[in-house]
This record gives structure tokens, sequence and C-alpha cells, in this order.
């Protein structure tokens, strides 16, 4: 037992500032070491003053350090064995194997033989160097990552748009002054609930503007005269953007000076807009006529005389047309005169914690650090300085996530993956057939402190740092750069993914260096990013200690770009591009045919983070909620009998799976079209013709066993947010035993 006397000799914990290691909001706060007892956690979490979260924190923020000495916690190597399950290894070993199973199947199949997929919650550190491990060490150009499932359609329209994409082109508190704000497909008040403070302003003025098919939790802020909810018919919200844009165009609510001074192609603006008129667009969406209209004008009105802000998030982009849908909402600002305005702008909000830096530097199949085109001669021969190797020596474009991830196993395809800060079993499209893919790989590596669903399926899993015990830098939602510092030591057999890469390289026979020190690699993710878009050429460890306010790009000498666009856009005249888009006619109509047809749309709840790979390991997040529910409405449940957590079977409208290769004729996947079972949760705040289900949970409760691996053309963004499906009641668990091999095989992690 302590002596009170001697604690009060001790002097006090010092608390380390850091930030939180879920979301892209990146809330800040302290880590103090706890007292040391058998029960306590290793620190305690408090929330730090800071301009995004103001001291708040959310429930997944607060629980953070349960899973800094969690007993799942991965702590040494494993490797498969010859019986097919997974058992302790010496890191000798484990990274042996691994270099040599590399080695053989570049030799046999040839260097994009081998294949890498990332994660947007690494570190801007770990990002580089894994872009640069991709292309230099293993020569190959098959390198994604998990925010192709996230910002890639509304980076691709912004770049489309702008020249450049930065989630937030403002800082965050902008948007208190503003008096009305449009959010589209975005539901801040579960997915980051600090977020909603800064939404005050404009509830207080009856502003807030939510799109959203359901009555979510942050379209209830717009009750009691806070504002307005528009919920379109399921996957009509492009027409709703032609929709408003028609007003504004044909009542003359243009910012017509503007438009003339920093624009370009309002003409084809105007024609792809003129077919959508108020009534038209209130038969596809269901939204009144009038509330187009009056939303319209409000937002006219405010863009001239007040602060006015359109938001974008995944419910709008994460569509097979989310690059359209998002240039709609863009094309709709451009013609309020919004971005780079004093008086309001456009912006998306990013999801993943690093979601934003680590699309900036290599991890995306056809970007080079510093947001540089891989196809780009400049860029090439720049990063060819950089890291002191032959230009030609580096590959060009690779394929996006899901054109990735169908190439597993296949012949001509990826035949090695090593997967990094991702969960691909669960939060991937059509995830069966993921499933399938990676279990038909000669080897597959994960590297992740827990036995995430995709590390049951590895031959080699290679446990690394958690957040509070790395150094490192991220890059929020709105373009800051933010220090990570440790605040504890990790585990005695944890290694830094920047360690791993440098072991392996070694044992690869890699040209250039791959430093382990964060600082060491940031220095050359400096020199690597200089004269790119992202240019971080100006940004040191020494500035961020310091305090320093910093917003990306930050040439050397400079002091950042807190707002971009005040004087001109990123295209090389200076202009932005209005691009007109056109809606495809719905290939389904709000009245659908049969009962049991329906929108099932995917998304988060208050607890929920992602595939669920940490917060599922919180008790207290868990025991909110323990297992997925999806919300009907009761409409909807009279016509199909089911009554309030009743079980029911949601499956896929059409063909079975339509990704990777056919299951053989006797393989129990062949044997039924994948399909979610979990209980009904009746609830208003829907619509009768949609379900909603939360996609964090694995097996049987996977919502992505159903969801499309259709693709954007543009941006490879899968559609999640629209999949046509069944849903009938069913029976738990199945008499008939199917699918149960998608529930994971348990202890022995033995591979079916």
């Amino acid at each position: 037992m302590t002596n009170p006397a001697e604690a009060q000799l001790r002097p006090p914990a010092q608390p380390t500032a850091t930030h939180c290691p879920y979301c892209a909001l990146q809330c800040a706060m302290d880590l103090t070491p706890a007292e040391p007892t058998a029960d306590a956690l290793p620190v305690e979490v408090s929330g730090r003053d800071f301009p995004t979260n103001r001291g708040g924190l959310c429930r997944k923020g607060w629980t953070a350090a349960e899973l800094l000495r969690h007993p799942e916690r991965l702590a040494e190597p494993l490797v498969r064995d010859g019986e097919g399950a997974l058992r302790p290894a010496s890191w000798d070993e484990a990274l042996g194997r691994v270099a040599a199973e590399i080695r053989r199947v570049q030799a046999e199949h040839g260097k994009d033989a081998v294949g890498i997929f990332g994660g947007g919650g690494l570190t801007n550190e770990k990002a580089y160097l894994l872009g640069k491990f991709a292309r230099v060490a293993l020569g190959t150009s098959r390198i994604d990552y998990n925010g192709r499932f996230c910002m890639s359609s509304a980076a691709a329209a912004g770049n489309r748009a702008f020249g450049i994409d930065r989630g937030l082109p403002f800082p965050l508190a902008d948007l208190d002054t503003a008096d009305t704000i449009l959010m589209l497909g975005s539901n801040v008040a579960e997915t980051m609930p600090p977020f909603v403070q800064h939404l005050a302003g404009a509830r207080a003025a009856g502003g807030l503007v939510v799109v959203d098919p359901r009555r979510s939790a942050t379209a209830q802020l717009t009750d009691d005269g806070a504002g307005t909810h528009l919920a379109p018919a399921p996957h009509t919200d492009l027409v709703l953007l032609l929709g408003l844009a028609h007003v504004v165009i044909n009542d003359g609510l243009l910012a017509s000076k503007y438009l003339s001074e920093r624009t370009e192609g309002l003409e084809s603006v105007i024609r792809s807009v003129a077919p959508w008129w108020p009534e038209r667009v209130q038969a596809t969406t269901g939204v009144p006529a009038g509330l187009i209209r009056s939303t319209a004008r409000r937002l006219a009105d405010s863009a001239r005389t007040g602060s006015c802000y359109i938001l974008t998030g995944r419910g709008i982009e994460q569509h097979a047309d989310g690059t359209d849908t998002v240039t709609a909402a863009i094309n709709l600002a451009l013609l309020l005169g919004l971005p780079g305005s004093p008086r309001g702008g456009y912006g998306t909000l990013t999801g993943q914690g690093n979601g934003q830096g680590g699309r900036e530097h290599g991890q995306k199949a056809d970007q080079l650090p510093g947001y540089r085109k891989i196809t780009d001669p400049e860029a090439r021969a720049h990063m060819a300085r950089v890291w002191g190797v032959d230009e030609a020596s580096i590959p060009g474009p690779g394929l996006p996530a899901v054109e990735l991830l169908r190439t597993l196993g296949t012949d001509d395809g990826v035949r090695a993956l090593l997967v990094h800060g991702a969960n691909v079993v669960v939060s991937a499209p059509d995830v069966s057939a993921v499933r399938d893919g990676l279990r038909r790989l000669d080897l597959l590596v994960v590297c992740d402190f827990f036995l995430s669903e995709t590390a049951r399926e590895a031959d080699v899993v290679l446990p690394v740092l958690q957040w509070a015990e790395e150094e490192g830098t991220m890059t929020n939602l709105e373009g800051r750069v933010l220090r990570r510092r440790r605040a504890l030591e990790a585990p005695a057999g944890a290694r830094s993914e920047l360690w791993i890469m440098n072991r392996l390289a070694e044992l690869l026979g890699a040209p250039s260096s791959f430093p382990t020190e964060p600082e060491v690699v940031f220095e050359e993710l400096r020199r690597a990013s200089k004269g790119g878009l992202a240019d971080y050429s100006g940004v040191s460890y020494e500035l961020l200690d310091a305090g320093a306010e910093v917003y990306w790009p930050y040439p050397a000498g400079s002091k950042g770009t807190p707002r971009l666009f005040a004087k001109r856009f990123a295209h090389d005249d200076g202009r932005a591009r209005l691009v007109g888009v056109r809606a495809a006619t719905p290939a389904w109509s709000p009245s659908h045919p049969a009962p049991e047809e329906f929108h099932l749309a995917t998304g988060r709840l208050l607890e929920h983070y992602q595939s669920g790979a940490q917060t599922r390991r919180v008790a207290a997040l868990s025991a909110a909620q323990p297992e997925p529910r999806l919300q009907l409405h009761p409409a909807a449940a009279a016509r199909l009998r089911v009554a309030e957590n009743a079980w029911v079977r949601v499956m896929r409208l059409g063909e079975g799976s339509a990704q990777g290769a056919a299951p053989s004729s006797g393989s129990r996947s062949a044997a039924r079209r994948p399909e979610v079972l979990c209980r009904v949760e009746l609830t208003l705040d829907i619509r009768p013709d949609t379900v909603f289900l939360p996609f964090h949970f694995p097996g049987l409760a996977a919502a992505n066993q159903v969801t499309e691996s259709r693709t954007d053309p543009i941006s490879g963004m899968p559609e999640f947010k629209t999949t046509r499906v069944l849903v009938q009641p069913a029976e738990f668990p199945p008499a008939d035993g199917a699918n149960a091999d998608l529930v994971h095989a348990g202890p022995s992690e033995e591979r079916p």
C-alpha cells in the first residue's frame, strides 16, 4: 500500500498533450499517468481546450484508454502452422517468412503480385513510408487504402472543381458565425458529437438544413424551429441538388460578379439543371416543391447578407455516382459565391482520424507524396531524387481498393497482401467475396494490435503500437497538422510499423532508406511534399511542439493556409470549374414493387467506429449497442408481419456475389447468396421504403455481406448507401446452419 506521506512528496504526474485515436475531428486530450494498481487503466483521459472540441469528448474518446491494456492486445507475432492454426513466433521467424514469401511470389508472378492495403488511421509518417515501401522496396503499383471507402468521391469532386482536395478549406470554428448551414449526408451528432457545438449559431437563426432519408440524431437538431429536415428518397440526393440549383438560377439568385470573375463552366450547369424544376424534383425525391424553393432562397439570402456554408458527408458520397453528387453540391456553392468568400464556404467532412493526411502522401493507387499525380513526369522525377532511386523504377498507377480486392488470389492478380490499419473482412463491400479472395492468397500479412476479423485470416500477424504509445503527426478534417505524442511504453513484443518496414526493406535488399524514428521520417516527408499541392515543407516537430496553428499547404517560409481560395483556386488559371452533371433516371421507383423490397443504407451509431475492431472491445460501448438492429418503419413491419426484436434475414436483390472468382460447386459459399441475420428495431425516424443497418459488426451480422461492389467510375467509391434488398422473417440460429462459416473460427484461429 502506498504511504500517504510518500505520495505527498511525489511530484504530480504530468499530462501528455495528444489527440483522440478516432475520427478526423481529432479532439485534443490530455493523458495523465494513473496510479499503478492492478485494475487501473494506464492513463487517465481528460478533454483539452482546443478549437475543434473545446474540451469536449464523445463516448469513444472518454473510453479510449481502455484499449491500451486490453487483455486481447497482441504482444507477439503469430504465424499459421501446418495444421492451419495461428501460433506465437519470434520477430525474426515472422519477418523471415514474410520476406521469403514475397521474394518467391514476385519471382513467380511479377512485382505487382504483391499488394498493400493501408488505412486512414495511420500517422502521416506511417502513411508516407508505406507508400514508399510499396514503390521502392516492393516495386509494386498495387497499393490503395480504406480511405477509398470514405473520402474518394469528395476528393475527386474537389480536385475537379477547385484543383485541390482539402476536406474543410477553412477552420471549423468559422461555422460558429453561420446563420445557414446545409448539411448533406452527414450525421455528426452521432459520428463526431463535439462538432455539434459549431452548429449552434445556425440553429439559433433557424438555419440548419439537414438532408437525410432518416430522421437521424443530426436531423433532429432541426426541431423546434432550429431548421429544416429534408428527407429525399434514397439515392435521389443528386436530383435534389439539381433542383436547388435550378431555383437559384431560375429566380436570379446567382452571385453573378463572383461567377464571372472566379469560375468557368456556368453554361454547362445551366443546361444540366434545366430539366429539374421543383415539381419534377418533388415527384422523384418526395421533397415538397415549396420546401425546395424556400431552402434555395434561404441559402441565397444568407450568402448575400449573412454567412452560409454547404457541407457534405458520406451519405451523398458513398454511391456509384458519388463524385457527380458532390460536384452538384459544389456547383450549388459556386452559384452562390461561397468558396473562398468571407461570407461562407463549401467543405466535406473527413471521417477517419487521418483520412486527410493518409491520402496526401502516397497510399492512394494514383498518388505520390504531396498529393502529386503518379503519372506526372515532374512529380516522378522529384520523388526519384528524394528517394535516391531511378525514376524508371517507380511503378505507375495501381488499382483502387475495390478493384484491388477483386484480384486477390487470381492468376494475374495479387497473390500476397500486406494489410496495415484496415479490417476489410468487415469494412469492404461484398465481404464474403473479399474473404474468399483472402483465403486464396499465397500470403496474407496483417499488422494490428488486436486479432481483427481480417487478422484471423492471416498467415502472419504482426503486433503494432497503439496511438498513445507512438510519436507522429495527424492531419484533421480542417487540414490542420497535429502532434501525436507518446504517453506510455508499448508491450515488449509490439513494434512500430516504421520498424517493421525498415526490417523488411533490409531483408528484401531494398534501395533507399527506411528510417525508424518518426521525426526523421517526417523530415523526409517535408522534402517529398515540397512543391506539391499538399506542401508540408515548412512544418516541423519544433513548430508543432511550440503550439503553432499549422494548416497545409505550408511551404517553407510561409505561415500556412488556414483558408484556401481567398484569392484564387488551385487550377493553373486560378478559376474554379463548374461541371454540369446529370442524374440518371432512378432505377427503382420510391413506391417499390413488393412489400419485402427495400433500400438498405449503412452507417454508424454513436458508440461505433469503423469496423468495430476497437470499439467492440470497449465494455461500455459494446453494452450500449451489443448487436446490430435493422431500423424499420412500423408500416413496413406490418407488411412483413414482424414485431420489435423479431429476427429477420436481409438479402441483396439480384444475383449473388459479383466480386472475385466464382466459388467452386461444392463450396459452402455457393450454397446461398450472402445475407445478414439481425433483429428489428421499429422507428418512425426512417422512411417506409428504407432500412438502415450499422456496418460495425462481423460474421452473420456484417452489413457488408449484402452491399454491392459496384463503384463510381471516377473515384472508385463503392455503392454503400443504396442497396436493393429483401427483408424476410427469420429464425435464429438458422435451422440448417447455413453460412456458419461466416463467423470467425474462434480461439484456435483455424482457417476453414
